[in-house]
């Protein structure tokens, strides 16, 4: 007993980032009060969910919560089976419509020549362009450690060389045997 009212107290509480499926219909809807709201979008006040259900079953439809985290909690008096079919539709809409942003990693090391160094330059440009943000990774190996410090100047170059359409993000900085730079585009 005390296990299932734990799981349904911690899947209320979880309301905020709801899919579809886990939306409250009808006899699942245990709140005393509620705000309704009937099929065509009118408001028709605050009631009890036993008379909120009667009007949903007089007009042979559903009563879904909308809003569980409300004082009170939103029902709509919906079709439920239209209403997912509407959700799921204009999640997979704005999920068409986001961009996820990349990052994509250009590894330099530190005896690099002007040539090579622009032919990366011209690699981040182009990542830039396309919106994505930019890692530029300086690795050195064995003795090459030793100058560190001496080597940070080919990161400051190369944002030198980007700073018409690009921004530093993070500044370099030493992890390990690498010195890293985030760039980001210009907005």
């Amino acid at each position: 007993m005390w296990m299932a009212f734990a799981v349904h107290f911690f899947y209320r509480m979880n309301m905020e980032g709801k899919a579809i499926s886990d939306l409250f219909i009808n006899e699942q809807i245990r709140d005393r009060e509620v705000r309704v709201i009937g099929e065509d979008g009118e408001q028709l006040g605050v009631m009890s969910s036993r008379d909120a259900q009667k009007l949903a079953d007089e007009a042979g439809l559903d009563l879904v919560k909308i809003a569980p985290t409300a004082k009170p909690p939103v029902c709509k008096i919906v079709d439920y089976g239209k209403y997912k079919y509407e959700m799921a539709r204009k999640e997979k809409e704005a999920k068409k419509k986001q961009r996820v942003i990349e990052i994509k990693e250009i590894r330099l090391s530190p005896n690099i020549d002007t040539n090579d160094l622009n032919t990366k330059v011209s690699a981040a440009r182009k990542f830039l362009t396309k919106g994505d943000r930019v890692k530029i990774t300086l690795r050195f190996r064995g003795r090459e450690m030793a100058h560190m410090a001496s080597s940070k100047h080919i990161l400051d170059d190369f944002a030198e060389a980007l700073a018409d359409i690009a921004v530093v993000e993070k500044a370099p900085k030493v992890e390990g045997r690498s010195m890293t730079m985030f760039l980001t585009e210009k907005r």
